[in-house]
């Protein structure tokens, strides 16, 4: 997790959301990413989704089924489909997302046994620091946004 923080704050450096993501297999990291949505225009370009594609191609298999997802802010319902696809047992995240987290939350889709896999999860993991670079860069974005364009006053 300590990895994925790492990631988080890149991400924060660059003006996306910090989230990271690392995908390991055993005790190797085999994938890791950080939310890329402003860098490539693409609304699908959260971290998870970006280290899934990455352990797949690394791997070279879809089937993630010896995986590990680390990642700082719960997945949401793209992300957690996403893990149910690989076939990813274990999902290990930060801080809860009360407003679009889909492992616990708001929605269990890990768990739904309608689905042909599901996956354990573990939140909480460095929650604090998690939840607080993802606050500090929401209320960057708040005051910026607020702010008078540069040169010009209120």
């Amino acid at each position: 997790m300590h990895r994925a923080l790492d990631l988080a704050r890149e991400a924060f450096r660059l003006g996306e959301v910090p989230v990271g993501c690392v995908i390991t297999l055993e005790d190797r990291i085999i994938a890791e990413a950080f939310n890329q949505r402003e860098l490539l225009s693409d609304p699908t370009a959260h971290a998870e989704r970006l280290a899934i594609s990455s352990a797949g191609r690394s791997l070279g298999t879809w089937r993630l089924d010896g995986c590990r997802l680390y990642v700082t802010l719960e997945p949401c319902p793209m992300c957690a489909g996403s893990i149910v696809l690989a076939r990813i047992p274990l999902i290990v995240y930060g801080a809860s997302d009360p407003k679009a987290g889909a492992c616990d939350s708001l929605y269990r889709l890990t768990r739904d046994r309608r689905l042909n896999h599901q996956a354990r999860t573990q939140g909480g993991v460095l929650s604090e620091e998690c939840g607080e670079l993802l606050s500090r860069f929401f209320q960057h974005r708040r005051h910026d946004s607020l702010s008078p364009p540069a040169g010009r006053s209120a």
